[in-house]
């Protein structure tokens, strides 16, 4: 998604959360400065209803669960605040007590955001730098709308993290922190990419009659 200051100015929490919850359009609060989050393309939503599907399927009757991109996350040594395109979070939420009602998470797993051209540099930096300041998140997962490529980034005992990329619409993500795998066909299903980027979905065909 396009993301763009609304100004220079710095604003409280409590400002943030007033504006925010006025608001139609989702913001991040980072380093005291209100971040509108403009809406994506069609592609980038088909995208983020196929993980939300396929992981909820999996993951149904387990003691994680999948959440869209309306639940909002608290990160960084600084109060900050963001909206991830989707996440897992793993046993009873925990709920950051100064925002308004249960809305913001404090305990998410895994992280999930669907890359666009406008903020994939944001995602994969200063974004990632955040992320990792949270105690419970142990993976992330970066996903491509243009073509099937999906990386995941995994946090190791140590502290540091490592990088597995799957690409290819036959390959299949393990996101091994909740013990699921989603395969790239059922993330891009029925995703038309955009021409020139020599990555046709295509999905096996129905067995003819005879």
């Amino acid at each position: 998604m396009t993301r763009a200051l609304t100004d220079d100015r710095r604003y409280t929490v409590e400002e943030y959360f007033q504006i925010d919850a006025g608001s139609e359009v989702r913001h991040e609060y980072v380093d005291g400065q209100i971040i509108d989050m403009a809406g994506g393309t069609d592609r980038h939503s088909h995208v983020i209803a196929n993980v939300i599907g396929s992981a909820w399927s999996r993951l149904r009757g387990k003691e994680c669960q999948v959440r869209e991109s309306n639940v909002r996350v608290r990160y960084g040594r600084r109060v900050q605040y963001g909206y991830p395109d989707a996440l897992i979070v793993c046993g009873p939420p925990q709920f950051d007590s100064t925002a308004p009602r249960e809305t913001t998470l404090l305990n998410p797993r895994v992280l999930i955001e669907v890359l666009s051209d406008s903020t994939e540099a944001y995602d994969r930096g200063r974004k990632f730098e955040r992320y990792r300041e949270i105690e419970s998140f142990v993976e992330y997962i970066l996903i491509d709308s243009d073509r099937p490529s999906v990386d995941v980034y995994r946090r190791q005992r140590s502290g540091l993290w490592t990088l597995e990329p799957y690409s290819g619409i036959e390959a299949t993500v393990p996101i091994e922190s909740v013990g699921i795998e989603m395969p790239l066909t059922e993330i891009y299903a029925g995703v038309v990419f955009p021409p020139g980027t020599d990555a046709e979905l295509t999905m096996p065909s129905s067995p003819e009659k005879s």
